[in-house]
Protein backbone atom coordinates (compact mmCIF):
# COMPACT_ATOMS: atom_id res chain seq x y z
CA UNK A 1 0.00 0.00 0.00
CA UNK A 2 1.35 3.41 -1.03
CA UNK A 3 0.26 6.05 1.47
CA UNK A 4 0.26 9.65 0.21
CA UNK A 5 -0.67 12.79 2.16
CA UNK A 6 -1.14 16.04 0.23
CA UNK A 7 -0.42 19.16 2.27
CA UNK A 8 -1.13 22.88 1.86
CA UNK A 9 -1.68 25.81 4.22
CA UNK A 10 -5.37 25.44 5.12
CA UNK A 11 -6.51 22.11 3.60
CA UNK A 12 -9.50 23.73 1.92
CA UNK A 13 -8.19 24.43 -1.63
CA UNK A 14 -5.05 22.89 -3.09
CA UNK A 15 -4.40 19.83 -0.93
CA UNK A 16 -8.00 18.54 -1.03
CA UNK A 17 -8.06 19.21 -4.78
CA UNK A 18 -4.87 17.13 -5.06
CA UNK A 19 -6.29 14.41 -2.80
CA UNK A 20 -9.40 13.95 -4.91
CA UNK A 21 -7.66 14.40 -8.28
CA UNK A 22 -5.17 11.70 -7.27
CA UNK A 23 -7.98 9.42 -6.09
CA UNK A 24 -9.67 9.94 -9.46
CA UNK A 25 -6.48 9.08 -11.37
CA UNK A 26 -5.93 5.97 -9.24
CA UNK A 27 -9.55 4.88 -9.74
CA UNK A 28 -9.37 5.37 -13.53
CA UNK A 29 -6.30 3.11 -13.60
CA UNK A 30 -8.01 0.50 -11.35
CA UNK A 31 -5.25 0.82 -8.72
CA UNK A 32 -7.36 1.81 -5.68
CA UNK A 33 -6.15 -1.29 -3.83
CA UNK A 34 -2.57 0.03 -3.99
CA UNK A 35 -3.17 3.48 -2.50
CA UNK A 36 -4.25 5.33 0.60
CA UNK A 37 -4.62 9.04 -0.15
CA UNK A 38 -5.52 11.92 2.17
CA UNK A 39 -4.78 15.60 2.72
CA UNK A 40 -4.01 17.96 5.59
CA UNK A 41 -2.99 21.52 6.50
CA UNK A 42 0.10 23.02 8.05
CA UNK A 43 -2.05 25.61 9.86
CA UNK A 44 -5.01 25.49 12.23
CA UNK A 45 -6.91 28.33 10.52
CA UNK A 46 -9.48 26.22 8.69
CA UNK A 47 -9.79 23.13 10.93
CA UNK A 48 -13.14 21.44 10.45
CA UNK A 49 -14.13 23.59 7.48
CA UNK A 50 -15.28 21.95 4.24
CA UNK A 51 -13.52 22.30 0.90
CA UNK A 52 -13.68 25.92 -0.23
CA UNK A 53 -16.70 26.29 -2.56
CA UNK A 54 -14.75 27.48 -5.65
CA UNK A 55 -12.34 24.53 -5.26
CA UNK A 56 -15.28 22.16 -4.87
CA UNK A 57 -16.91 23.62 -7.99
CA UNK A 58 -13.68 23.24 -9.97
CA UNK A 59 -13.49 19.57 -9.02
CA UNK A 60 -17.17 19.11 -9.90
CA UNK A 61 -16.48 20.53 -13.38
CA UNK A 62 -14.29 17.45 -13.87
CA UNK A 63 -16.81 15.05 -12.29
CA UNK A 64 -14.75 14.73 -9.12
CA UNK A 65 -16.58 14.75 -5.80
CA UNK A 66 -15.11 15.73 -2.44
CA UNK A 67 -18.19 15.42 -0.24
CA UNK A 68 -17.55 15.15 3.48
CA UNK A 69 -13.94 16.35 3.38
CA UNK A 70 -13.08 18.76 6.19
CA UNK A 71 -9.79 20.43 6.97
CA UNK A 72 -7.42 18.84 9.44
CA UNK A 73 -3.89 19.63 10.52
CA UNK A 74 -0.88 17.49 9.68
CA UNK A 75 0.85 15.84 12.64
CA UNK A 76 4.15 14.15 13.38
CA UNK A 77 2.22 10.86 13.36
CA UNK A 78 1.32 11.59 9.73
CA UNK A 79 5.01 11.84 8.88
CA UNK A 80 5.56 8.46 10.47
CA UNK A 81 2.49 6.86 8.84
CA UNK A 82 2.56 8.14 5.26
CA UNK A 83 5.16 7.16 2.66
CA UNK A 84 5.07 10.57 0.98
CA UNK A 85 3.96 14.01 2.09
CA UNK A 86 3.38 16.07 -1.04
CA UNK A 87 3.42 19.83 -0.57
CA UNK A 88 2.04 22.57 -2.80
CA UNK A 89 4.65 25.31 -2.29
CA UNK A 90 7.84 26.29 -0.51
CA UNK A 91 6.02 27.89 2.43
CA UNK A 92 4.15 24.61 3.00
CA UNK A 93 7.52 22.82 2.88
CA UNK A 94 9.06 25.20 5.41
CA UNK A 95 6.06 24.88 7.75
CA UNK A 96 5.98 21.08 7.44
CA UNK A 97 9.67 20.85 8.29
CA UNK A 98 9.10 23.09 11.31
CA UNK A 99 6.30 20.75 12.43
CA UNK A 100 8.10 17.43 11.92
CA UNK A 101 11.76 18.36 12.27
CA UNK A 102 14.27 16.91 9.86
CA UNK A 103 13.03 14.92 6.90
CA UNK A 104 15.30 11.97 7.64
CA UNK A 105 13.24 9.60 5.50
CA UNK A 106 13.05 11.95 2.49
CA UNK A 107 9.25 11.91 2.49
CA UNK A 108 8.62 15.63 1.83
CA UNK A 109 8.33 16.59 -1.85
CA UNK A 110 6.78 19.41 -3.84
CA UNK A 111 3.95 18.22 -6.08
CA UNK A 112 5.31 20.06 -9.10
CA UNK A 113 8.66 18.25 -8.75
CA UNK A 114 6.87 15.38 -10.52
CA UNK A 115 6.39 17.53 -13.64
CA UNK A 116 8.91 18.65 -16.26
CA UNK A 117 8.40 22.32 -15.41
CA UNK A 118 8.82 21.98 -11.62
CA UNK A 119 7.93 24.97 -9.46
CA UNK A 120 4.97 25.26 -7.14
CA UNK A 121 1.16 25.27 -7.29
CA UNK A 122 -0.02 28.86 -6.99
CA UNK A 123 -2.49 29.47 -4.20
CA UNK A 124 -5.97 30.14 -5.62
CA UNK A 125 -7.02 31.54 -2.25
CA UNK A 126 -5.02 34.62 -3.27
CA UNK A 127 -5.09 34.44 -7.08
CA UNK A 128 -8.72 33.27 -7.43
CA UNK A 129 -7.41 31.29 -10.42
CA UNK A 130 -8.75 27.84 -9.61
CA UNK A 131 -8.34 26.64 -13.20
CA UNK A 132 -4.57 27.18 -13.20
CA UNK A 133 -4.30 25.55 -9.78
CA UNK A 134 -6.38 22.60 -11.00
CA UNK A 135 -4.25 22.16 -14.13
CA UNK A 136 -1.03 22.29 -12.08
CA UNK A 137 -2.44 19.79 -9.60
CA UNK A 138 -3.59 17.49 -12.40
CA UNK A 139 -0.14 17.53 -14.06
CA UNK A 140 1.56 17.00 -10.71
CA UNK A 141 -0.71 14.11 -9.74
CA UNK A 142 -0.32 12.46 -13.14
CA UNK A 143 3.46 12.75 -12.82
CA UNK A 144 3.38 11.43 -9.25
CA UNK A 145 1.21 8.49 -10.29
CA UNK A 146 3.57 7.62 -13.17
CA UNK A 147 6.56 7.89 -10.87
CA UNK A 148 4.97 5.63 -8.25
CA UNK A 149 3.91 3.03 -10.81
CA UNK A 150 7.46 2.86 -12.20
CA UNK A 151 9.30 2.96 -8.87
CA UNK A 152 7.28 0.83 -6.45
Amino acid sequence: MIKVLFVCHGNICRSPMAEFVMKDIVKKHHKEHLFEIASAATSTEELGNPVYPPAKRKLAEHNIRCDGKTARQMTLADYQYYDLLILMDNNNMKNAKRMIGNDYDNKLHLLMSYTPQGGTVSDPWYTRDFETAYQDILKGCEGLFEYLMKNT
